[in-house]
């Protein structure tokens, strides 16, 4: 029998609500007790403890000891990359009608401002950016497929980014890829991973070890806001 990954067995771990919800509230990169994520997904302490070990038994959360606390976070990032990955994926199968959610079941702040979308930058502030990109005339928009100007092409330079290099990568150069935070589009594509790495580079966006949250200096958040801004 062909070799075939343990799909179904993460998927009946999130299939549940309350666990579906405790993973969530660690999306932050946070590591909380248990009594906190009971309340979060609002369980009881017997239930929530049942839900943990479930969890941690499967390769989803792993357990920290602090004396005699003991909290729960993500396994890796590879989880944080497949929660995300299903948040999208649920987005987009709803109906558009229905796909406004109540901000106190949006996603984590500390991931809403600015986090990482595979290799390319995600939250609020990369779909403003690419508002004003398309405002701006930098990019041209029809439906995921994105088209770089020759204005945009300017811009983009003037920030550093070598174009005749990122154009030579074995990936599609520019795409609207959907953010599940925010319900409208960020620029995803080989100019969007150039893009993160030159804000990394200069200081304005700084990766965490345990999240896929970003950190935005105050300049960061100065600069990346006045690219193609209206002068």
């Amino acid at each position: 029998m062909q070799y075939t990954p343990a799909i179904s067995s993460i998927a009946a771990l999130l299939a549940d609500p309350g666990r579906a919800a405790m993973v969530w509230a660690l999306m932050d990169g946070s590591a909380r007790p248990a009594g906190e994520l009971a309340l979060l997904a609002g369980l009881s302490p017997s239930s929530t403890s049942a839900h943990l070990a479930k969890l941690a038994e499967g390769g989803l959360l792993v357990l920290q000891r602090h004396g005699r606390n003991r909290y729960y976070k993500l396994a890796g990032p590879e989880v944080g990359q497949l929660v995300e990955a299903l948040a999208s994926a649920a987005l987009a199968a709803q109906p558009r009608k229905s796909r406004i959610i109540p901000a106190s079941r949006g996603a984590p702040l500390a991931l809403r401002e600015a986090r990482t979308c595979y290799d390319h930058l995600a939250g609020e502030l990369a779909v403003g950016l690419f508002e004003r990109m398309v405002g701006a005339g930098w990019l041209l928009q029809d439906g995921k497929s994105v088209t770089v100007t020759g204005a945009g092409a300017e811009g983009l330079q003037a920030l550093g980014i070598d174009l005749d290099s990122v154009a030579k990568r074995r990936r599609q150069l520019a795409c609207a890829c959907p953010d599940w935070s925010e319900r409208k589009p960020h620029l995803g594509g080989a100019i969007g991973a150039a893009l993160l790495e030159t804000c990394k580079q200069a200081g304005w966006l700084r990766t965490s070890h345990s999240s896929r949250a970003l950190h935005v200096s105050p300049q960061g958040r100065r600069a990346i806001g006045g690219i193609a801004a209206a002068s």
